[in-house]
């Protein structure tokens, strides 16, 4: 039989219908898109939360918010002020810090505040061991329409203290708020990184096409992204949607849009220059690249599953609007697309008059090489891969520590929090452990950790305290610390523990736990049964699966040398954080796992495709990789451009996420799919396309059975 012919055909049909009403396909999509346009205005109904519903620290920090109206999950701003000689015990310092105390409380009512002079029952710890410097813990009532939750509270506290002077000097406001927000007031908006993205899309597809061509592929992706928006209004109707999606439709939209359209367009092309009719090139390109598309598409969704069935919201969200862009991007590319190429045809050339050839020497010469170097490509490779994937054994999850956020917020958080450490205080207050208490109930505070029992944090028969140590709650002393305070709180009836970190650790154990490695392998079985039918083999797609859980390592090993340990942090003008952001590897994942494998699907599909014709496995490998090399890697060029501009944000957690999707996209589109994949096809030969009969009934899959079948593969 004919590779795919079932498919081929469908998805041909469906070109050739939105060929004979190409007005309704035109005008259904424009109408999408611009609705979309104007979904994308009203961000009002995407939220900011992180929520953790059911989790035990979530629950407390919702108990501490419902009672208080402030803290829990919110750490505090931290005033930090430099006490004259004497130290507290100075008449000096006594009236400048009740000033201090008072304008605070002028300027954020209903804050609840912890200090030296509002709580001179524990005013010891507020002051460094050598009396010299002070602080004031700020819980202002949280903005839950803004990104940060004192956005309207900082400014508020900084103008009433601007004038301040405790000991001669002005005081400092800092805290982790203000810290992970960066120097900058304002961030790269989403239309901007999605213009910068775009230009830099289309440079690379003028190279590609030299012609108007160019222009297509975006104005594909300028349907469908708008058009994925219709999708994300609507599911606000439903369920919780983040903020963050906006992000991450447009910049993964605009490259996997791209590439969809790229690989239609290119096989349109190599159609028309092979003398082919216009609508004949058209319909043999919807059925061939258009097939690799649409599955494509559906294993990207596939992963994206990963996320969706997640019980933490925000990543749901992200999972769910993850799961639309290809969808729509699929249907754009064999819907609309077919029409456009149908009206404008030959004249999207200009100003070439011959179209190119669709094979690139480079590429094939490339392929040559690593089919006649098959076992010394695939041992370099794979030492390569294993040094990059290392790192990953000891990654870490965690908030980002203080000291490395220091280096791209306001100089006055900065000098915060160098405060506190030289003092010797520690960034363990930045985000301070919350302890809620039964009326009557007292806590003993392990040794190494200060714990704070403000008279009036009590109300709704609860009274809160706040704990920490001298360490930064995302180092392992700071770990350490709060495995102690929880065993502490363990014995006391009706303790409960709250506040940041704490919270963490519930979302690592929500996010990382026995659920999740279901999840993954459940959308392994489903892609793998998926890329059986499409491929028409067993053991390309255990390939498949196989290189991607190792580039997928590679990639997350580059992450825990960059930003963890810092070897090359300091390109973002950050040092170490010490820990990678806990969301970022699960959205690493399912936003790698489904774009890598656009890309095994687009060579494969096309080396099957070569085979079927009656070449030999290694001439499989060689013209497939010669047709597909130049289209995977300007599709991988142009999505590392959206993951940088994506990157171009102060906050770290969001650089360290696009640093490890563009890592991700390198590695596969170079070192796995240049190098490892054709090799190991030239290694099994033939074995490749084996199916065993049983296997055959029970996943019906349907051998290729070469046009010509060839003797051997030829090994050199």
């Amino acid at each position: 039989m004919k590779l795919s012919e079932t498919e081929r055909s469908g998805v041909a049909a469906l070109a050739r219908w939105s060929i004979a009403h190409r007005w309704t396909v035109i005008v259904a999509w424009l109408v999408l898109a611009l609705a979309g346009a104007a979904a994308a205005q009203s961000d009002s109904r995407l939220s900011f939360a992180f929520d953790l519903p059911g989790q035990p620290a979530y629950e407390t920090n919702e108990r501490i918010l419902d009672s208080f109206g402030s803290g829990g999950s919110n750490a505090p701003l931290i005033v930090v002020a430099r006490l004259p000689e004497g130290g507290l015990s100075s008449p000096q310092a006594q009236s400048e810090l009740h000033i201090l105390d008072e304008r605070v409380r002028r300027a954020v009512p209903g804050a609840r505040t912890a200090s030296a002079v509002s709580d001179p029952a524990g005013a010891a710890s507020f002051v460094s061991k050598d009396g010299r410097t002070t602080f004031a813990m700020v819980y202002p009532v949280p903005d839950f329409t803004s990104a940060d939750p004192y956005s309207k509270a900082l400014p508020a506290i900084e103008d009433a203290l601007s004038a301040i002077r405790v000991g001669g000097e002005p005081v400092r406001i800092t805290g982790a708020s203000v810290l992970a927000a960066g120097g900058s007031s304002s961030s790269t908006s989403v239309l901007v990184e999605t213009i910068l993205a775009g230009v830099a899309a289309l440079v690379v597809l003028a190279i590609v096409f030299g012609s108007l061509l160019a222009l297509l592929p975006l104005l594909i992706a300028a349907i469908a992204i708008p058009t994925t928006f219709v999708g994300i209004y609507a599911l606000t109707y439903a369920t919780t949607m983040s903020t963050l999606v906006q992000n991450i439709v447009a910049l993964v939209g605009l490259g996997v849009a791209i590439d969809y359209a790229l690989l239609v367009v290119t096989r349109w092309r190599e159609e028309r220059a092979a003398g082919r009719s216009n609508r004949d090139a058209i319909l043999a390109s919807a059925s061939t690249a258009g097939s690799s598309v649409v599955f494509s598409g559906i294993t990207v969704t596939v992963s994206l599953a990963a996320l969706a069935l997640t019980n933490v919201p925000f990543l749901r969200s992200i999972g769910l609007a993850g799961m639309l862009i290809p969808l729509i991007s699929v249907a754009v590319s064999i819907t609309l697309l077919p029409v456009i190429l149908d009206a404008a045809g030959s004249r999207l050339e200009w100003p070439r008059k011959r179209p190119p050839t669709s094979v690139s020497r480079m590429w094939t010469t490339i392929a040559a090489w690593v089919v006649r170097h098959r076992i010394a490509g695939t041992a370099g490779s794979l030492a390569l891969i294993a040094a990059l994937i290392i790192p990953v054994f000891s990654l870490q999850l965690g908030q980002p520590q203080a000291a490395a956020q220091a280096t791209t917020a306001s100089a006055q958080a900065s000098a915060g929090l160098q405060a506190l450490t030289d003092s010797g205080i520690g960034a363990g207050v930045l985000r301070p452990t919350e302890v809620v208490l039964p009326a009557g109930r007292s806590l003993t505070a392990p040794d190494g950790i200060t714990l704070v029992r403000p008279a009036a944090w009590n109300r709704d028969g609860i009274h809160v305290a706040a704990a920490w140590s001298s360490a930064d709650a995302s180092t392992d002393a700071g770990e350490k610390a709060l495995t102690q305070l929880q065993a502490a709180a363990n014995v006391v009836p009706g303790a409960q523990i709250g506040g940041s970190p704490a919270q963490d650790r519930d979302f690592i154990d929500a996010l990382y736990g026995s659920n999740l490695w279901i999840i993954i392998a459940v959308i392994a079985v489903v892609t793998f049964l998926l890329l059986s039918r499409a491929l028409h083999s067993i053991w390309l797609p255990v390939k498949a699966l196989l290189l991607n859980a190792i580039s997928l390592a590679a990639a997350f090993g580059v992450l825990t040398l960059i930003w963890q340990e810092g070897h090359g942090s300091g390109l973002f003008s950050s040092p170490a954080t010490g820990a990678i952001t806990l969301w970022v590897p699960l959205a690493v994942f399912a936003l790698l796992f489904g774009l890598s494998m656009d890309y095994e699907v687009f060579i494969l599909t096309r080396i099957n495709e070569e085979y079927a014709a009656g070449h030999t496995a290694d001439r499989a490998v060689i013209r497939g990789i010669g047709h597909t090399g130049r289209l995977v890697s300007s599709g991988a060029l142009i999505l590392v451009f959206a993951f940088v501009a994506l990157g171009g944000v102060p906050q770290t957690d969001v650089k360290i996420l696009s640093t490890g999707l563009a890592a991700g996209i390198v590695i596969d589109a170079t070192i796995i799919r240049g190098v490892l994949a054709p090799a190991l096809v030239s290694l099994l030969g033939h074995l490749n396309w084996w199916l065993p009969r049983r296997v055959e009934r029970i996943l019906r899959i349907a051998p290729i059975r070469p046009q010509n079948p060839p003797s051997s593969s030829p090994r050199k």
